[in-house]
C-alpha cells in the first residue's frame, strides 16, 4: 500500500507537520496559487513563524505517494503571499512566479500596440525576464497609469484568454488550445473517484458572442458571431477598435463554447498526474461513444490526512 508523504521548504525552512495544502492551477487565472494550512496548535507559535517567515520568500511543495523511497513530485514553486491566522490555523498563501510581477511600472500611454509589444514594454521595466508570445491581438491604446506588472498581465488575460505562465525567466503567452501538454487516460472505472461531467451536443444549444471595442474618441465598434436567438455573451474591450481582432475574438469565444462531448470536472488520486493544458482522454465502457479527448482548464490538487486528490475541469472537446 502507499503512503502518502510531503516534502515542503519555505525559505530556509522545512516543514514538519501540516494539516493541508490545496494547490489551485488554471489556464484561465493569471497565477497558480497554494494554500498551505498549518495545525491549531502551531497557532502559539504563530509570531515567531511570522518573524522567521515573510512575504516573498521561496517556496517548493511537493507531494504524493513515497512508499518506493522515490523523490517526491514538484507540485508547486513560487513565493509566498500571505501569513496569518484564519480559522483557528496558520494559513500561508502563495503564488507562482507571477508574483515576481507585482512590481509598479513607470506612468505609460502606448498607442496602436500589439499585445506583444505591450508585454515587450513591460519586461524591459522590469528586467530579467524574456518573452514567448504568439497571440494575435491589437490595442488602439493602452495606458499604464499607477499600476504594476501584474496589473498589465491580468487584464491582457482578461481580454484576450490568452494562456499566460512564467516558466523560469520566460513569459509564454499563447492562445488557449494553442499548447497541449501529455495526454493522460482517465477510465471511470479504474481512476476516477467522482463526476460532475455532464454531456452536451453542439448546436442544440444556440449561442451568439457579442464583442464590443472602443476607438481613441470613444465610439463603440461592435463584432457579432452566432445563432440569432441563443443564450448570448458579451465581451468588453476597451481601447481595441480593430474589426479584424474583434472578430477573431468572437470566434474564439464561439469555437470555446460550442461542441459535442463532456463538460465540468471529475476527482481522481494524485496519480496520474494531471496539469492544465494537458489532453485527458476519457473513457466510459457504458457509453463508449462518448470516449474523447478534452483540454484540461484547471486542476485543483487537496492533500491532507483524508487522503490527496485531483479535481480537474475540462475545457473543449479536441477528439
Amino acid at each position: 500500500m502507499y503512503a502518502m508523504n510531503f516534502d515542503i521548504t519555505i525559505g530556509p525552512f522545512r516543514l514538519t507537520t501540516l494539516e493541508s495544502v490545496v494547490v489551485t492551477r488554471s489556464v484561465e487565472n493569471l497565477a497558480d496559487t497554494a494554500t498551505i494550512t498549518l495545525p491549531g496548535a502551531v497557532c502559539s507559535y504563530a509570531p515567531e513563524l511570522e518573524t522567521m517567515l515573510g512575504e516573498g520568500d521561496p517556496v517548493c511543495i511537493r507531494l504524493g505517494y513515497d512508499a518506493r523511497g522515490q523523490e517526491l513530485p514538484v507540485e508547486f514553486e513560487g513565493f509566498v503571499s500571505r501569513i496569518g491566522r484564519e480559522e483557528g490555523a496558520v494559513k500561508i498563501r502563495c503564488e507562482d512566479g507571477i508574483y515576481r510581477f507585482r512590481r509598479d511600472l513607470k506612468n505609460a500611454v502606448l498607442a496602436s500596440v500589439s499585445v506583444k509589444e505591450l508585454l515587450e514594454h513591460v519586461l524591459r521595466e522590469l528586467g530579467g525576464l524574456e518573452l514567448s508570445c504568439d497571440y494575435d491581438f491589437k490595442y488602439d491604446r493602452f495606458a499604464i497609469y499607477e499600476t504594476t506588472g501584474f496589473d498589465v498581465l491580468k487584464k491582457v488575460q482578461e481580454e484576450t484568454r490568452a494562456n499566460i505562465y512564467l516558466r523560469g525567466t520566460t513569459l509564454h503567452v499563447h492562445p488557449q488550445y494553442a499548447e497541449t501538454g501529455r495526454r493522460v487516460i482517465c477510465d471511470s472505472a479504474v481512476n476516477i473517484e467522482r463526476s460532475d461531467l455532464r454531456y452536451r451536443e453542439a448546436g442544440k444549444q444556440k449561442l451568439i458572442v457579442a464583442v464590443e471595442g472602443t476607438d481613441a474618441k470613444g465610439r463603440t465598434v461592435k463584432v457579432t458571431r452566432g445563432t440569432p436567438g441563443g443564450d448570448k455573451f458579451t465581451l468588453k474591450l476597451p481601447g481595441v477598435s480593430d474589426r479584424t481582432t474583434l472578430e477573431r475574438r468572437a470566434e474564439e469565444e464561439l469555437h470555446i463554447r460550442d461542441y459535442t462531448g463532456y463538460e465540468g470536472s471529475f476527482t481522481g488520486w494524485l496519480v496520474p498526474r494531471i496539469e492544465p493544458a494537458d489532453v485527458v482522454e476519457l473513457r466510459d465502457a457504458d457509453h463508449e461513444y462518448r470516449t474523447g479527448k478534452y483540454y484540461v482548464v484547471a486542476v485543483e490538487t487537496t492533500f491532507s490526512a483524508e487522503g490527496g486528490s485531483r479535481k480537474t475541469t475540462i475545457g473543449k472537446k479536441l477528439g
